[in-house]
């Protein structure tokens, strides 16, 4: 029988992945930096770099999965993955991404944590011109490598990691909850599930998974809502769906967790 060309454009990206991780492996030079681009739904199965990398969704919403937890990286945002961390990636959208894998030799200090930043137009611009083709005896290229290393340090976090507790009980509550989000969730509803009491349950959370329920929630109601809103949902229908009473409420809760309202979120800054 013969391959659906889905199929066929699933196997040669899966081919394409596998000699970019030979390449990467293999490289020399401290940071190296490549473009890449993989169509809506496509799945990257586990893996991991002997370099870290700091990954820039250009357009598209990058899911990003290890047994740490979740993260989302939305357009014009970029992810810090550290060196050895075994993970997968799933496309939400159409993505395009601009990926610099950075030597453990090239920081003296490397993050050892994976971080969701947001990007300055010069961290833009510099991994822009990084995957670009180098220009032939020119020590440009290695200026620009040397300053997005000094940018990458500086750039502020988000909070779009999700943790996920190593509790199987917590844990299946939590992707049930991702499965179907409510701005609803009752806190003595969990921990009558764990058959703890809500003090105790409250501090269990904190242990297993850094923040509090709260905390936990919105964020995970923000993980539902970004795609939706990136794929251009209106903000209305996606408030509601989520159990908000009112779009000011959704609103207000996607400003103090992203520092801008949904609509003013997605406006997209200047291009290089």
């Amino acid at each position: 029988m013969m391959k659906s060309k889905q199929s066929l454009a699933t196997s040669e990206l899966a081919k394409l992945h596998v000699e970019r991780l030979a390449a990467i492996e293999a490289a020399s030079e401290p940071v190296y930096a490549i473009p890449s681009e993989y169509p809506a739904g496509y799945h990257v199965e586990p893996h991991s770099h002997s370099r870290a990398q700091f990954v820039y969704a250009r357009s598209g919403v990058l899911m990003v999965s290890s047994i740490l937890g979740r993260w989302m990286v939305p357009p014009q945002h970029a992810l810090w993955i550290p060196a050895g961390l075994v993970h997968t990636v799933d496309m939400l959208g159409d993505v395009a991404m601009l990926s610099a894998y950075v030597s453990p030799r090239a920081l003296a200090d490397p993050p050892t944590a994976i971080r969701v930043v947001a990007l300055t137009d010069l961290a833009r611009a510099l991994i822009t011109e990084a995957v670009a083709p180098p220009e032939a005896k020119s020590g440009r290229r290695d200026l620009i490598m040397a300053l997005l290393l000094e940018e990458v340090l500086r750039l502020p976090d988000r909070p779009l990691g999700l943790p996920f507790p190593s509790d199987t009980r917590l844990a299946t509550l939590c992707r049930g909850f991702m499965e179907s989000p409510s701005a609803r969730l009752v806190i003595d509803d969990w921990a009558e599930r764990l058959a703890m009491s809500r003090r105790a349950f409250t501090r269990f959370f904190r242990k297993e998974t850094g923040i509090s329920l709260s905390t936990w929630r919105q964020q995970a109601a923000v993980f539902t809502a970004l795609p939706r809103l990136a794929a251009g949902e209106a903000v209305t229908a996606v408030a509601l769906d989520l159990g908000y009473d009112s779009v000011a409420a959704f609103t207000t809760m996607f400003r103090r967790t992203m520092g801008a309202a949904p609509r003013a979120y997605f406006r997209a800054p200047e291009q290089y």
